[in-house]
């Protein structure tokens, strides 16, 4: 099979998005937003194929025309798809749109190739100005084969990454504020509100729920043919993600990306539970100190998972906890922490506090050693003297 994978869920929004498809009512510019990788820009690409459908219903797209085929295997001229990259390596300004629609078609190859195809990286990914450029003359051109045109932009709240000023997303709102007669757009975002407001007020918002855990787990048992106790703990880490489960292991049965995050996560957790002050500045040594928002925040929401753990563990209420397979060692962590019952729940705090500095350029390893300094206090004796000592946010 080549091309994009089967939507799995979203029933209910299906039926919506189609009917009001049919009716004659559906919003130029959408906005699909809920949590990172429940399939949100498979939604958007369904959503694409229904409205260049030749023959679509008020079930959805007939799956059998020539478009529909085309939309499956990401072939349409008219359906364009965005979504954040890394900045290509020595390119200089002038020839950055080039390069990332070089980049762009290279993903989308990949993409073609395999349909369960993840693209977690440890790289700072971007949608840039240049990119918004390209959709913007793209969206003054005609159509190439049907009557309109559809645009995709995936995790749009990185259109404000454009070397850390609103550029790209400016570039994007002045298309919403002249909306061309035969374009769709729909957009995007695990992270609505770090949108420009403007642009989300111009949008139509439909929020999208994860998925059941039974279907998660079940689609890693047939995908990545993993066994079904192990296939249930993914499911429930990812907590009704598809796009996060399948990132914790690769096509050929290895560790994926989000279990080495998971590994080091639980490595941070030691390291706050030791007495050994030593360990937690080894801890931050071993990141980089730069990339705070690649691979570095997806670490730090697998230490807020195993804090919530810790919590569970320690106050009494096992059935909550999500890494089952560290149970054995979150009671001899919770056991060695006599503050771990009344002070996990500030250092969670803490931890996303620190994940919301990702957002801006702090140094990870700075990051790391405050932060494990901080709550190694406070699971020593509950609490702990003063804030987490974080970077500060640039002015």
């Amino acid at each position: 099979m080549s091309g994009l994978a089967p939507l799995v869920g979203h029933e209910v929004e299906r039926r919506a998005l189609a009917r009001a498809h049919a009716a004659g009512v559906l919003p130029p510019a959408l906005l699909f937003h809920g949590a990172p990788g429940i399939g949100k820009q498979r939604l958007a690409l369904w959503l694409g194929q229904l409205l260049l459908c030749d023959h679509p219903s008020s079930e959805g797209p007939c799956g059998a025309c020539k478009a529909c085929g085309l939309c499956r295997r990401i072939e349409h001229p008219d359906l364009h798809w965005f979504f954040p990259l890394p900045r290509p390596k020595g390119t200089s300004s002038d020839r950055l749109g080039d390069a990332l629609e070089d980049a762009r078609a290279g993903e989308l190859e990949a993409r073609r190739a395999d349909p369960w195809y993840t693209s977690a990286t440890a790289e700072l990914v971007g949608i840039f100005l240049a990119h918004a450029q390209v959709i913007r003359r793209l969206a003054a051109s005609r159509p190439a084969m049907a009557r309109r045109q559809i645009f995709i932009v995936g995790d749009a709240e990185l259109l404000v990454s454009q070397e850390a000023s609103p550029e790209a997303a400016n570039a994007l709102l002045k298309l919403l504020e002249e909306p061309s007669a035969h374009t769709t757009m729909i957009v995007t975002s695990s992270e609505p509100e770090a949108l420009l407001p403007t642009i989300r007020s111009r949008l139509s918002g439909f929020r999208l729920r994860p998925l059941p855990i039974e279907t998660v787990a079940q689609l890693l048992v047939e995908v990545r043919g993993l066994p079904q106790d192990r296939a249930g703990l993914v499911a429930r880490l990812a907590e009704g993600s598809i796009g996060t489960a399948l990132a914790f292991v690769t096509a050929d049965g290895e560790a994926g990306p989000y279990e080495e995050a998971r590994a080091s996560a639980r490595d941070w957790l030691e390291a706050a539970c030791s007495p050994d002050r030593a360990s937690r500045y080894e801890a931050g040594l071993t990141q980089s100190p730069a990339g705070a928002r690649g691979g570095f925040s997806v670490t730090l929401r697998f230490f807020i998972l195993w804090l919530r753990d810790l919590a569970a563990v320690a106050n009494g209420a096992e059935e909550l906890v999500l890494n089952t397979d560290g149970l054995h060692r979150l009671r001899h962590l919770a056991a060695r922490c006599p503050g771990a019952a009344s002070g996990s729940a500030a250092a969670v705090q803490d931890a996303e506090a620190a994940l919301q500095q990702t957002q801006w350029n702090v140094n990870p390893q700075l990051v790391v050693v405050t932060l494990l300094r901080t709550i190694a206090g406070r699971l020593a004796d509950g609490h702990a003297p003063g804030p987490a000592g974080l970077a500060p946010r640039p002015a």
